[in-house]
């Protein structure tokens, strides 16, 4: 058997954030905890044992650190956009077996919420892996390369989510949360429960 390709952290931040209000620049770049918002699920995904990451770029493209980037010039169209990119992208650039999907406002994820995800993988048997907490799920989202062409015919603003009825579901409360910041009030209170008390 051949060996496994590499699991890719694909990190989703080509939203506007239209919610967030004008706050200077891109809302990933926005500062929680002494860091920009984006780099704490970029270090979950890490942690939580990913071969690479990948952060998705688009109404507000950066230069994420300790990451390659993809611009997705249809990110208008919604997050399906976003996902076709940073998929194509693993699998075109990297060979990648599954990957790993989180947003990148989502600053409470939590690298042991990847490994557990990543831990219940089956491939062959199981076509994805999607965390939960208090019972929904949620991400982080694992997808296998066996969907990645379902993946590319996704359009809209539904994300995966018409993909993953048949997802493996995997308890993760107390291993973060996956709170997003669409708010400059979320923003103020993930960064205060991210400081240290």
């Amino acid at each position: 058997m051949p060996p496994a390709g590499p699991v890719i952290g694909v990190l989703l931040a080509a939203g506007a954030g239209a919610r967030f209000g004008d706050a200077g620049g891109p809302k990933a770049l926005a500062e929680v905890a002494g860091r920009q918002l984006y780099e704490w699920p970029l270090a979950a995904l890490r942690e939580g044992g990913v071969d690479d990451v990948v952060v998705v770029v688009g109404a507000e493209p950066f230069e994420p650190d300790g990451a390659a980037v993809v611009r997705c010039d249809d990110w208008a169209e919604g997050i399906a956009a976003s996902l076709r990119c940073g998929v194509a992208w693993a699998a075109r650039e990297r060979g990648a077996d599954a990957v790993v999907i989180a947003l990148a406002d989502q600053p409470l994820l939590d690298g042991r919420a990847v490994a557990r995800v990543l831990a219940a993988r089956a491939p062959g048997t199981v076509a994805a892996v999607r965390a939960t907490y208090d019972g929904v799920p949620n991400h982080p989202t694992v997808i296998e390369s066996s969907l990645f062409a379902a993946v590319a015919q996704l359009r809209g603003d539904q994300g995966a989510r018409p993909l993953l009825g048949d997802a493996r579901l995997v308890l993760c409360d107390g291993l973060g949360a996956p709170d997003d910041v669409d708010t400059p009030a979320d923003l103020a209170r993930v960064d205060r429960l991210r400081r240290p008390a």
